[in-house]
């Protein structure tokens, strides 16, 4: 589905901007209200996980500073390391050109992944196999 403003967006030159406040009210949600928002450690590149924002994470992120997600099975806001303190700070947002996905590169304080891995794919197709890649972060 074609989102106008995003595609008019493909026109700009380098430096050009549009508000802020503008851009959000064109962001694409889906039906249940959420946008997929991909973490990347913001200097080395390295993919860390894919979480959701709902409307409110998306503006407590870029008002705070700290990435705040949406968490599905609670159903709530959740605050990247409010319990493990392993936290995001927000150094840059992007979106995509179609303005349904996010890009927040981020200070990763800590493994950015429940399981305590340094990030969410440590698992890879080998072959037919799956294999373990990489091991949990011991303090």
């Amino acid at each position: 589905m074609d989102n106008p403003f995003f595609t008019a967006l493909e026109k700009t030159a380098l430096n050009d901007t549009v508000s802020l406040e503008q851009a959000l009210e064109h962001v694409r949600f889906d039906d249940n209200g959420l946008i997929p928002a991909i973490a990347q450690q913001h200097d080395t590149g390295e993919v860390l996980m894919m979480a959701w924002m709902n409307h409110d994470a998306l503006l407590e992120t870029l008002q705070k500073g700290q990435v705040c997600y949406w968490s599905r099975s609670r159903q709530a806001l959740w605050r990247k390391g409010e319990s493990s303190g392993h936290t995001q700070k927000l150094v840059s947002l992007r979106m995509d050109c179609d303005g349904d996905t996010l890009l927040c590169l981020v200070d990763q304080t800590g493994a950015a992944c429940h399981s305590n891995r340094k990030n969410c794919f440590y698992l890879e197709v080998k072959g037919d196999q799956l294999a373990t890649i990489s091991v949990p972060i011991t303090d």
